[in-house]
């Protein structure tokens, strides 16, 4: 699995990120372009130290779901989130865009640390487990949208 703190994989992800348009045809779920790139952007809020949105400790979730998140296998379509990052409210596509292209060059200032505190809800991993969940998530969502 590829990692967001790899240049080339970084570089893919704004890639597709500048593909994604209002318009893009939704393969599955029910957010849209908007309400994707805002919850795209909770993930990078928590490893940025900006929020933790109140998530917990979940010993079911660390014992049964924490290798998925950072594991080759790509996501399945219709995955459930935690109800702190289900997305509801309309959003607008362009303020949402910018944001998250925003969290991408502060994520990138971030690459040579190496001080990552635990997931609130996943506990400790590591610089390459977090890289590789954030790659994986976005990746997830942008095949959501058919970027």
């Amino acid at each position: 699995m590829k990692s967001l703190f790899e240049t080339e994989a970084l570089n893919e992800i704004r890639t597709r990120l500048g593909s994604l348009s209002e318009n893009s045809e939704k393969q599955w779920g029910k957010m849209t372009s908007g309400q994707m790139m805002h919850h795209c952007q909770l993930p990078l809020n928590v490893i940025l130290e900006k929020e933790n949105y109140n998530l917990k400790p979940n010993w079911f979730v660390k014992t049964f779901f924490k290798k998925a998140m950072y594991s080759d296998k790509p996501w399945r379509k219709n995955l459930p989130t935690v109800k702190q990052f289900k997305e509801t409210t309309p959003r607008d596509f362009t303020t949402e865009k910018q944001h998250l292209e925003q969290l991408l060059i502060e994520f990138e200032a971030q690459r040579e640390r190496e001080d990552w505190k635990p997931h609130p809800s996943f506990g400790e991993l590591t610089k390459e487990q977090w890289g590789k969940m954030q790659y994986k998530h976005l990746d997830h969502h942008f095949r959501q949208f058919k970027v």
